[in-house]
């Protein structure tokens, strides 16, 4: 039995510019760090009692005898794509999917991790990432970018940078005396409404027609990445509000009355500013608050669910790992 544990991250700076559209064309960058929310994916071998060959546990379960049968689409591809075959799948999460929080991403890199060591093989970030990328962008045909899979692979607060089907994974220099300041100054609140971030892009506006403001979101990186290593915190907060009003006109389904409701709510009571964070439409709210403000917030947001949270420096991790002893139906040595 396998079992891995996988962070969220949550995006900061940059976001969309991480599209390859964009990226092989203009470059890419973005600040994301990882935080001490995770997703557990067991996975084991099935004992060979059942009528079903594998069994994939989710929001739902799913028994089948092949896996093309799986509906699964990541859970399909991933299983074909390294030949895995009689298995038992388990996906538990701390917070819940389609929630900005790049958790699809996360679940795949864990699988990923769980399937590979189940084979016998302990693989590293770079290659988790890329073939998480792969199966997610290529393999299931969704529509994204690619900085939740390095993230997840990664761990911790990165600069990513984008260029020509590459990137490159940069830690932060940054006091940790100023990333725990940070840490405590961002409030974290859920929404309620969950979409999936693929069904956004596709209902975005095309790169082409949403350059302009990709562009200026990507000129903000660097800035961002200045404050962080040299500024005052508090101009982080203020960049938080311009490039979330950038992102804002990168399409119409990106907010909501609601989301623009209570951001303006956080606004008055203190917030220097903030984000929804994803590909748009629903999910957590992030909102970089001054000590003293703090409690005004919490209370003008009082009918959301806050969330507090860690930043976390570790990636995909192999948390359990126990040897099978027993034969399987039909299973081929890998």
């Amino acid at each position: 039995m396998i079992i891995t544990k996988t962070p969220f991250r949550m995006s900061f700076f940059g976001g969309g510019t991480d599209m390859p559209e964009f990226f092989n064309e203009f470059g890419g960058s973005v600040i994301s760090t990882t935080f001490d929310k995770y997703c557990y994916v067991n996975v084991r071998h099935l004992p060979p009692f059942f009528e079903y060959f594998s069994e994939i546990a989710y929001s739902r379960i799913e028994r089948v005898t092949d896996a093309d049968e799986i509906e699964h689409p990541l859970v399909r591809s991933a299983m074909k794509h390294l030949d895995i075959h009689d298995i038992r799948l388990t996906y538990e999460a701390d917070l819940p999917a389609r929630s900005g929080l790049g958790t699809s991403s996360s679940f795949a890199v864990g699988m990923l991790s769980a399937f590979h060591k189940l084979k016998g093989k302990e693989v590293g970030p770079e290659r988790l990432a890329d073939e998480a990328i792969y199966i997610e962008r290529v393999l299931c045909n969704e529509a994204g970018g690619w900085q939740d899979q390095i993230a997840a692979a990664f761990g911790g607060l990165n600069r990513i940078d984008f260029a020509k089907d590459q990137y490159r994974v940069t830690p932060l220099s940054i006091d940790a005396g100023k990333k725990k300041l940070l840490n405590d100054r961002l409030m974290l609140f859920f929404t309620g409404f969950t979409r999936l971030s693929s069904v956004i892009q596709k209902e975005s506006r095309s790169i082409a027609q949403k350059q302009h403001e990709l562009r200026q979101m990507l000129a903000l990186v660097d800035t961002a990445e200045s404050i962080l290593t040299a500024g005052d915190l508090d101009d982080f907060g203020r960049l938080l509000d311009e490039t979330w009003k950038l992102k804002r006109q990168t399409g119409s389904n990106i907010s909501t009355d609601s989301i623009d409701e209570y951001y303006d709510r956080a606004i008055g009571a203190g917030a220097l500013g903030g984000k929804l964070l994803g590909a748009g439409g629903g999910g957590f709210l992030l909102f970089y608050v001054p000590e003293d403000r703090k409690e005004a917030v919490q209370a003008a947001m009082e009918d959301l669910l806050y969330i507090p949270f860690k930043f976390t420096d570790k990636g995909s991790e192999i948390v359990y790992d126990s040897p099978e002893t027993y034969s399987f139906r039909g299973f081929a040595e890998q």
